[in-house]
């Protein structure tokens, strides 16, 4: 759009704050009362504390938060795939007998889901979610962040029916690959938008929400199972499945009032429009300038990365310092899978592994994932306090011993005492990454990628996530699995070595990014500064490149 006449007139209030009548896009940086605008808006933003930018940004706060809520959804059928293989009536339908020779036909407990079949129901919702976050980039660069939220929310609703009335093993399957999509669209626009709505300080906190989503979602998931696990009839595991149709209608009917990213519409030359979404962000006692001056900022960043870059295009990722930004992003993606967190997904079964009875894992699933929220929480703190650096490196670091401790738990002679053992590290595992790893991720993933590329560069790293996740989870249910190898936590051995190699790569390749405007990372990627130079650097208000 280099060189295309925006015609579009700010409000006559904002007259003399900055002149951005009839700007070109390809003049923006050499505007003078533009630039001044832009960094007077990005000082405000460094200026402020995370506190007083929540109370003075509620609307901000709300619309991010909303847009985060709908990952409950992919981690409410993630957690319900994998409790399935630890109900009863469940594995009593579809599960082969497993027990003694001789042993009572009847009893549920002498049943198991086959390990293929277990890791096919999860496996296949990936996959479709792997289709969703490609679809994702060109649905979101033509529609924006919020209508390709609500298409894929009015999916999900149509999806979920295929779940509710599946009678077979083979029907769930589909039906979860069906699911899938509209969680790839949920998961690569999320963070994204969260993180362009809102003040710097705040960014952290409210992508470090996408975590608590899953939290609220494992919790609901672990609650409803735990309720239904002792009835022995179909209704044990199709009311907590039709649970899900719980959210999308409400979160459409609240998006349909949602401001569009302003960051989007100015990409998209829409400057009245963002104009207006920048009031709806902004303070509660914001002015017409305020305003004015917010998409000054942005437009100056975005003019930036057009002179770097030009138009968006797939291969663009692998280019120059982008390749840079989508390793560290899939890096992120990846270390979800690599750093125990499938310990967590399958909370349930690994209980049951660890010696646990059926309903006392269902009641430790339950904890664990109340456990996990108030984790999620605390991370708040944790990134007002803490470089992401330094939540992510010894957060890992401290998740690799307890790994460690876990498989050295499974090696010894088993008794009631190293089952209880085990399923407190399984415990505490989760803990520790649900407040560290899991959120500060999300966080480190929305700063690095570039305005430009965001919606392709998220749905590529989201898509590097499940090309990890899909054969990791079919071989931590092999370990798991009595039909499989079934050496339960002596898979701390190796998820803790994944993890120590997340760890070693976060050392010497991951940034900080606290606090940095996305103009200054644009710069100090641009620059290729060393990732440990990243905090010290210092970039001038002033410069553009």
């Amino acid at each position: 759009m280099s060189g295309e006449k925006v015609n579009e007139k700010v409000d006559a209030s904002v007259e003399g704050v900055g002149q951005h009548h009839d700007i070109l896009r390809d003049e923006v940086l050499a505007n003078q009362d533009l630039i001044n605008d832009a960094i007077e808006a990005e000082n405000a933003e460094h200026a402020m504390d995370m506190w007083t930018a929540a109370k003075k940004h509620p609307a901000a706060c709300l619309w991010a938060f909303l847009m985060c809520f709908t990952i409950i959804m992919e981690s409410f059928d993630m957690f319900l795939n994998s409790n399935w293989g630890a109900l009863p009536y469940f594995k009593y339908k579809y599960g082969v007998y497993t027990g003694p020779v001789g042993g009572d036909l009847t009893d549920a407990n002498n049943y198991t889901i086959p390990t293929k079949w277990q890791a096919s129901l999860f496996q296949s919702g990936q996959c479709g979610a792997f289709v969703g976050v490609f679809l994702a980039g060109p649905i979101t660069t033509r529609l924006g962040y919020r209508w390709t939220t609500i298409v894929g929310l009015v999916l999900m609703n149509a999806t979920i029916f295929i779940t509710f009335f599946a009678d077979s093993l083979a029907v769930l399957v589909i039906s979860q690959a069906f699911e899938g999509i509209p969680w790839g669209l949920f998961i690569a626009n999320s963070p994204a938008y969260a993180s362009e709505v809102v003040p710097i300080v705040l960014r952290g906190a409210v992508t470090g929400t996408l975590q608590m989503s899953w939290s609220i979602g494992g919790i609901i998931v672990a609650a409803a199972s735990y309720g239904y696990n002792k009835r022995m009839d179909q209704w044990s595991w199709r009311v907590p499945a039709a649970l899900q149709w719980i959210f999308p209608t409400p979160i459409i009917l609240l998006l349909l009032f949602a401001p569009e990213s302003p960051w989007w519409l100015v990409r998209h030359g829409r400057r009245e429009q963002a104009l207006k979404s920048c009031k709806r962000l902004g303070p509660t006692d914001g002015t017409d300038e305020q305003a004015a001056r917010t998409l000054a900022m942005i437009e100056r960043t975005v003019e930036i990365e057009q002179k770097i870059g030009g138009n968006p295009t797939l291969l663009d990722l692998f280019k120059g310092t982008d390749l840079r930004r989508t390793l560290i992003i899939c890096l992120m993606y990846a270390s979800q899978n690599l750093a125990g967190n499938l310990i967590a997904n399958q909370a349930t079964y690994f209980f049951e592994q660890a010696g646990m009875s059926s309903n006392f894992s269902f009641q430790l699933s339950l904890i664990n994932s109340c456990l996990g929220f108030i984790a999620n929480a605390g991370s708040w703190i944790l990134t007002k306090y803490f470089t992401r650096r330094q939540i992510y490196i010894y957060g890992t670091a401290f998740n690799v011993t307890m790994l460690i401790l876990l498989g050295i738990c499974a090696s010894v002679k088993q008794n009631q005492h190293t089952s209880y053992a085990q399923a407190c590290l399984g415990v505490i595992i989760s803990f520790v990454f649900a407040g560290a790893m899991g959120p500060i991720s999300y966080t480190i993933i929305a700063e690095t990628s570039s305005i430009r590329l965001r919606p392709l560069s998220t749905a590529v790293g989201r898509a590097s996530y499940y090309v990890f996740e899909i054969p990791l989870y079919y071989l931590n249910t092999q370990l798991l699995n009595t039909t499989g190898w079934d050496v339960a936590g002596k898979c701390g051995y190796v998820w803790g070595g994944t993890a120590f190699v997340c760890m070693v790569a976060a050392y010497f390749w991951l940034p900080e990014l606290k606090g940095r405007s996305y103009r200054e990372i644009d710069i100090l990627f641009q620059r290729r500064v060393p990732a440990r130079d990243f905090e010290k650097t210092v970039i001038d208000a002033t410069e553009n490149d």
